[in-house]
């Protein structure tokens, strides 16, 4: 297989714009800066058209095409396929199936198309570089995008969009604002650059850098600083085991600028059916991370009182919560059963709905006490054995 990566043809297209616009960016804009100056336009350009690229990567590219999280009006998708096209990532086709073969085969060397197992240079964008095997493209996951005619014109005309929008934009904003290669430059040039590295820190440092509160089955981390940075999409960990939720920051104070606008625009109808995974799955999830965790520390303890004591309330709350899991099922069987049968009447739906929200509210509470647990099995790892 290793001979196979390095006989891998080089992408000449992809090495080209990856290589040519950061010593682009590194060499003329200081000199440009050094002779001339950059005016306030040109920052704000650049300011605004990177959140535009960005936002139109994740809210576009990544939620709406890839994930199918939401539903959007047309102007919006537009609006992502121009902004997205900006961003020179490839087409939403080509991007977006690449994007589900990787949550496919996450972390498998030669079918993710991006791996971190293969190392951070290749998950950043050795990946691109090179026609290997693992990225080429296969459409046969992406029939609801090839049935899209806004995702096919995007495709169909993909180089003269890049170009107008890489080229003609930035120096048509550059001439209104008085400052035609300073805008280029930043607004155009610098923005790409930056743009690049920013939505690729996904595929390497959110698959090294964080924790992983929710699934230890693969590499995403959750990372509330690359969050900051990527428009949201730092809460990896979160997004790879609950990939069709709109949401990569689930908490209400994560930092998610695409969720806030995701919901904002469904206020006025612009986004709709946004999809939501059920407080009780994320719940479940925690809490067997939790546990997971707690009898790992506890397990690498010489056995004594306190820590025998500690591994009997953990019994005791993995019980609890294996009983509530099994009291969720049996509740979600019956739904579907009613559901099916059509006799749901408003007071079944009211029940069943309260009842949920008890188990909710009972792995709310265990939460709790795991999170006691876990302090106090950390503190016996750390004190010494008592016979």
């Amino acid at each position: 297989m290793t001979t196979d990566r390095e006989r891998a043809p080089i992408n000449w297209a992809a090495a080209i714009v990856l290589t040519a616009t950061p010593i682009a960016a590194a060499t003329v804009i200081p000199w440009y800066a050094f002779n001339y100056d950059f005016s306030t336009a040109a920052w704000v350009s650049f300011i605004v058209l990177l959140w535009f690229n960005g936002l139109s990567i994740t809210g576009g590219y990544h939620r709406l095409w890839a994930h199918r999280a939401y539903e959007a009006h047309w102007s919006l998708r537009l609006f992502f396929m121009l902004f997205g096209a900006m961003a020179i990532q490839n087409s939403i086709l080509i991007w977006a199936s690449g994007h589900r073969t990787h949550h496919r085969h996450v972390d498998t060397v030669e079918k993710d198309p991006y791996s971190i197992n293969r190392g951070f240079w290749f998950a950043h964008i050795g990946w691109m570089l090179r026609k290997y095997e693992s990225g080429r493209d296969d459409f046969s996951n992406a029939s609801d995008l090839m049935n899209d005619k806004m995702v096919m014109f995007q495709h169909n005309w993909y180089v003269p969009i890049v170009l107008v929008m890489n080229i003609g934009l930035p120096l048509a904003l550059g001439w209104m604002l008085g400052d035609l290669w300073g805008v280029f430059l930043l607004g155009g040039l610098l923005r790409l650059v930056v743009s690049h590295h920013v939505t690729f820190f996904i595929n390497s440092l959110a698959h090294m850098w964080g924790t992983r509160p929710y699934t230890d089955e693969n590499t995403a981390r959750d990372n509330p600083f690359l969050a900051f940075f990527t428009y949201g999409e730092g809460y990896h960990n979160y997004h790879h085991i609950f990939q069709y939720d709109y949401r990569n920051g689930v908490k209400w104070w994560q930092f998610d600028p695409t969720k806030w606008l995701i919901a904002a625009l469904s206020w006025v109808g612009i986004t709709r059916n946004l999809k939501r995974c059920s407080d009780f799955a994320i719940q479940k999830a925690q809490l067997t991370m939790q546990f997971k965790r707690a009898q790992e520390q506890l397990e690498q303890r010489p056995a004594d009182s306190r820590v025998e004591a500690l591994k009997a309330r953990m019994a005791a709350e993995y019980d609890t919560f294996t009983a509530a899991m099994q009291e969720w099922g049996k509740l979600k069987e019956e739904w579907y059963a009613e559901k099916k049968a059509s006799l749901q009447q408003k007071w079944e739906e009211a029940s069943f709905s309260t009842r949920f929200k008890e188990i909710e509210y009972r792995l709310k509470m265990q939460r709790k006490r795991m999170r006691l647990l876990m302090n106090q099995a950390r503190m016996a790892a750390r004190t010494p054995a008592t016979a």
